[in-house]
């Protein structure tokens, strides 16, 4: 577990650089789980540390295998000083717990939430997992375990979480997209949705 962490660590260094904060939370019955924060500019990006030391287990399956199983760690990228995102710190912990605790696969497509504002007066309390790939590429590691994957979140509104169970990830990805959305924006509103 533990090596697994170090060469997380050293990769989201890699294509992020240096962490200039980090905290750490721990839910009973869970491992620790760490959130680093980088600074890029105007940017600031949360990173998760701890998800990806335990393969994601099927919630059908009997027995969770301890090697095998996809691996995630989350990434989240805001615009710096429009609002307190430093207090996403503890729900980005808390989506990290989640495949501990309710036994779910995080994967690209999937919505997680946590019930109340990202961080104060956010618009969020829901999350849109994107593809790995991107900003942080995936980590492999020696088989038979499958690689880390660096996943993206993107912050939906009540709304924007609501029509992405209807009409599903790809056409709400869409929708912003046509609409020129700026995802990173904290303060931003509901696309348009008619």
């Amino acid at each position: 577990m533990g090596e697994v962490l170090a060469l997380v660590e050293a990769r989201l260094r890699t294509a992020l650089g240096e962490p200039d904060a980090r905290a750490a939370v721990t839910f009973l019955g869970t491992d620790r789980i760490e959130v680093l924060r980088f600074v890029d500019g105007d940017l600031v990006r949360y990173a998760t540390l701890g998800m990806s030391a335990q393969p994601m287990a099927d919630p059908t399956s009997a027995l969770a295998d301890p090697v095998k199983g996809p691996r995630a760690e989350l990434v989240l990228t805001v615009r710096a000083g429009l609002a307190d995102t430093d207090k996403v710190l503890r729900p980005l912990a808390v989506l990290a717990a989640t495949p501990q605790v309710e036994g779910v696969v995080v994967a690209p497509g999937a919505s997680l939430d946590v019930g109340d504002p990202l961080w104060p007066g956010a618009a969020f309390s829901s999350v849109l997992v994107a593809g790995s790939g991107g900003l942080v590429e995936d980590l492999e590691l020696d088989a038979p375990m499958d690689p880390v994957r660096f996943l993206p979140l993107l912050p939906m509104t009540s709304n924007e979480a609501a029509w992405k169970r209807v009409h599903g990830a790809q056409a709400l990805e869409e929708r912003w997209l046509a609409r020129g959305t700026d995802l990173r924006d904290p303060l931003r509103r509901s696309v348009d949705l008619d």
